[in-house]
């Protein structure tokens, strides 16, 4: 049997982006260097296999194309989770989420990290 392991994504600041994604739930598990030099973090979110790596390189410039690509965070009080998140100090968006989930049908938000990858929120 084949299983998905990791994403890997590179960054900017590692610290800064490792806190980003402990505001979002995520564990940081294991940072160390690879062989190629490469700073690494793996971090995962509780109960789940598939772990998000990040990359860190003096020599590689990261610059991620708007809409390039999204990960997804289920959720079970979408609400509550953004609200906590929002007050931690990361903007949600699209703006007014509050009143649009009121009116019915998914609920969806986003949020962007510090090197413009998109999380996607989603109650599940």
């Amino acid at each position: 049997m084949i299983k998905f392991l990791h994403t890997r994504i590179r960054v900017r600041d590692m610290d800064k982006t490792v806190r980003f994604y402990e505001t979002l739930g995520y564990q940081l598990k294991e940072r160390k260097d690879s062989p190629q030099g490469n700073q690494l973090a793996f971090l995962e979110l509780p109960g789940n296999e598939v772990f998000l790596e990040l990359c860190y390189s003096d020599d590689y410039t990261t610059a991620c194309p708007e809409d390039l690509m999204h990960t997804a965070l289920g959720v079970e009080d979408i609400i509550e989770y953004c609200d906590r998140v929002e007050k931690a100090g990361i903007e949600i968006w699209p703006s007014g989420w509050r009143e649009k989930f009121t009116s019915g049908g998914r609920k969806m938000a986003f949020v962007t990290d510090p090197d413009g990858y998109e999380v996607e929120i989603l109650e599940r």
